[in-house]
């Protein structure tokens, strides 16, 4: 019988691994879970470790001496120390791979898996809550989480993990399952090729997987959330064979119930796997991660439309209300994995290869609320019903050679990359809307019939594809001690994409790019680098539609120029970034074409964004660490249709966003920490036109952490308030909807590693 489509790419996975059948099994049957061992450094590949030989500890009892283990107050400071590397300079650059902050000139840092538990982190959007240059928004129409860098879009689809696109479930990430999540500012088509969404333009999202650590791990979390939402985790981790060449790191975290926002109730399931190996000499690495990940939204609170006609922006409700129709859901099922095999021929010469896959199952009822009077809050709710089935297969293989030619050294990268996606997919809606008030929404026990439908809902097909191939280059000559490093290289990127239209029409869109990297690092001391990079961002072209002269054109990629400079400073335990950069996108309109009432399709619009960012990390005195930052943002609006809004900024776009959270281990109690951090964004206009201001907001949230000991055994308790206010305000209007932000939710948490 053949297997459920979402299925398909994994069973071409497995077909391309040895250990099929094991592998399987124990990323099925073994119950265990979610939050990484904590590391202060990113996170290399896996190579056999040093012999280090060290003095046994010893205790003096009735004149003899004795081995013994870690004291009660050792493992209290072990535990403690887990608080001090939250967020890292580094992470993996794609084709440049892992990599120190410092000698790269991109933006670049990671929010380690230590963070994810201490702030009890259930979204990917909570974790990222902490970088000062992203803001969290929805998809339009769902409840997918979609991230705001640099005044720029990252879309679900568009998240990467280990540096390759494809195999992230695409609308809601599970954080337990991943040790970091890296965040790069600015563009990335020569690093990770173009993202297969079309985003990714100004950042991009990297999740790196937990494997096992050279330490063994048992950890067991149980963690509760307002209004009534209950869960845990377990992760379990262990190495074994002779040198220790085999690893297995074994996540489980659920959770399910009533969140603080009235009558919406949310369920999640992760269960993952991280196996590797090592040969005895280190020269062979191999990892294989299988995962799985359910979750599911039930009334969901949705976004706001904003009618024609609109004057202002409505004001917010209160906090905790809810104006989703109780028949609303979501249900997302996804099946990914991804394994990495790397080879050092010589200390000069690595060849690697990554393959994943990724089988996704959707489907969800929506509404979203229309505002048609902002005063009173009178609205429409539409309904659509969408099944999603997706199937992705991902790739990328290359060399890396290091070399000198007299006075310089050299890095070289090559090699390729390839991603296949197919999705299934069909729609259907209702062509009536169903009244309702945005403050007192009225409820219905069932959708308007859905009478318009797009496709087989029962059973979708093919409704698009794309294949999208690219070769890279690279060389990074360095000089001077290592002082002076320079990077150029390209990247080939062929796009092709199919679009079948539910069975009323095809189109298909193929093109060719090149996109070029120039990269410099000067070192004027160790703990510090000054950089400048110019790269390029990569999108699909668009294709003239509609009523216009030119229907069927098709447009050349859209390629994105980024220029940027910047400034590092790191000593390990403390590090900060400045960066000053300037983004320009095309954008595409129609416009009125001759004296005959025609419109022709063309791309001469530009979004230009130019902006500075101030990230600080670590600890600033013994005791007392900060994370957060600025950033300020020009979004501009140039040469638009007729020049209407020149000059406007970009709808959703905040002028500046501000960042900071402080941690104080208290010096009167061991194992104590005081947490708190404020959140600032400032205005955004919901319009082009810049006539609907929706007001900056500001949130605090306070918590504390304790560790203790029982039985030898370290538990470590965490309790939090976010927004302890319960301020009421719009968080995001970005793409022109508005998104209301959480009201005050209460956070505990216990954590016992055995």
């Amino acid at each position: 019988m053949r297997p459920p489509v979402y299925i398909r790419p994994l069973s071409a996975f497995f077909r391309r691994t040895t250990a099929y059948s094991t592998m399987l099994m124990l990323s099925v049957s073994i119950p265990v879970a979610a939050s990484a061992q904590d590391q202060a450094q990113v996170q290399p590949p896996l190579r056999k470790p040093e012999k280090i030989t060290a003095a046994p500890a010893t205790a003096t009892q009735t004149g003899t001496t004795r081995q013994t283990g870690p004291s009660d107050e050792q493992i209290v400071v072990l535990a403690r120390r887990r608080n001090q590397m939250e967020v890292i300079s580094g992470g993996q650059l794609g084709v440049l791979g892992t990599k120190k902050g410092l000698d790269v000139p991109f933006n670049v840092r990671s929010y380690t898996s230590a963070l994810i538990l201490n702030q009890q982190s259930q979204t990917l959007g909570q974790v990222l809550e902490n970088d000062p240059s992203v803001r969290t928004t929805y998809g339009y129409g769902n409840f997918s989480e979609q991230f705001v860098i640099r005044g720029f879009p990252v879309y679900g689809d568009d998240v990467s993990i280990n540096g390759l696109y494809g195999i992230v479930p695409r609308q809601l990430v599970s954080p337990q399952l991943y040790d970091q999540v890296q965040v790069l500012n600015g563009a990335s088509a020569f690093l990770n090729g173009a993202a297969p969404g079309g985003s990714s333009i100004g950042g991009n999202i990297n999740l790196m997987f937990k494997h096992a650590g050279e330490t063994p791990l048992t950890r067991l979390t149980g963690d509760y959330e307002s209004a009534g939402m209950g869960g845990g985790n377990i992760d379990v981790s262990h190495r074994f064979g002779t040198d220790n060449q085999f690893g297995v790191r074994i996540n489980v975290a659920g959770k399910s119930g009533q969140t603080a926002i009235d009558l919406e109730r949310r369920h999640s399931v992760a269960v993952g796997g991280g196996f590797d190996w090592r040969s005895r000499d280190g020269a062979t690495r191999v990892t294989l991660d299988m995962d799985y990940e359910n979750q599911g939204v039930n009334q969901g609170r949705p976004g706001v439309l904003l009618g024609a006609g609109l004057t202002h922006v409505p004001r917010t409700p209160s906090p905790s209300s809810n104006y989703g129709q109780p028949w609303t859901y979501t249900e997302l099922n996804y099946i990914f994995g991804m394994l990495n095999v790397e080879h050092d021929f010589s200390k000069h010469l690595t060849a690697y290869a990554a393959f994943g896959g990724l089988g996704g199952n959707e489907k969800g009822n929506y509404s979203t609320l229309t505002v048609t009077n902002a005063a009173t809050g009178a609205a429409s709710a539409g309904s659509m019903y969408v099944p999603y089935v997706q199937t992705n297969e991902s790739t990328r293989a290359g060399i890396r050679a290091h070399f000198t030619t007299g006075p310089l050294k050299h890095e070289i990268n090559a090699g390729g990359s390839g991603l296949w996606s197919e999705k299934d997919t069909a729609y259907a809606f209702a062509l009536t809307s169903l009244a309702t008030n945005l403050y007192h929404p009225t409820f219905y026990r069932q959708s308007a019939p859905e009478t318009f439908v797009g496709g087989n809902v029962n059973n979708p097909r093919k409704n698009g594809y794309t294949r999208l191939y690219s070769l890279f280059f690279s060389d990074t000559v360095s000089a001077f001690d290592d002082r002076v490093a320079l990077t150029a290289g390209f990247r080939y990127q062929n796009m092709l994409v199919n679009d079948y239209g539910y069975g009323n029409y095809f189109t298909r869109y193929n093109q060719d790019a090149f996109t070029p990297v120039v990269g410099l690092v000067v070192h004027p001391t160790r703990q510090t680098s000054l950089y400048f990079n110019r790269i390029e961002g990569l999108a699909q072209g668009p294709q003239a539609s509609g009523n216009v002269i030119n229907t069927g054109q098709v447009f050349p990629p859209y390629q994105t120029v980024q220029y940027e400079i910047g400034a590092k400073y790191d000593i390990g335990r403390f590090n900060t970034t400045l960066a000053l950069y300037q983004i320009a996108q095309p954008n595409a309109y129609a416009v009125p074409y001759g004296n005959g009432g025609q419109s022709i399709f063309s791309v001469d619009g530009q979004q230009r964004n130019r902006g500075i960012e101030w990230t600080v990390n670590g600890e600033i005195v013994k005791g007392l660490r900060f994370n957060g930052g600025t950033a300020i943002i020009d979004a501009n609006q140039r040469r638009t249709a007729l020049g209407l809004y020149d000059g406007n900024r970009a709808i959703g776009v905040p002028g500046y966003t501000i960042n900071a959270n402080l941690e104080y281990d208290l010096p009167f109690l061991k194992g104590g920490t005081l947490t708190g951090q404020a959140i600032r964004t400032g205005h955004q206009w919901a319009d082009n036109a810049n006539t609907l201001k929706v007001r900056g907001w500001t949130r605090f949230d306070l918590g504390a952490r304790y560790t203790f000991l029982v039985d030898h055994k370290a538990l470590t308790a965490r309790f939090g308030v976010e927004n302890l206010a319960n301020t009421r305000y719009w968080a995001s209007a970005f793409g022109g909807y508005l998104l209301q932000g959480m009201p005050r939710t209460f956070k505990f948490s216990i954590t016992a590693d055995l």
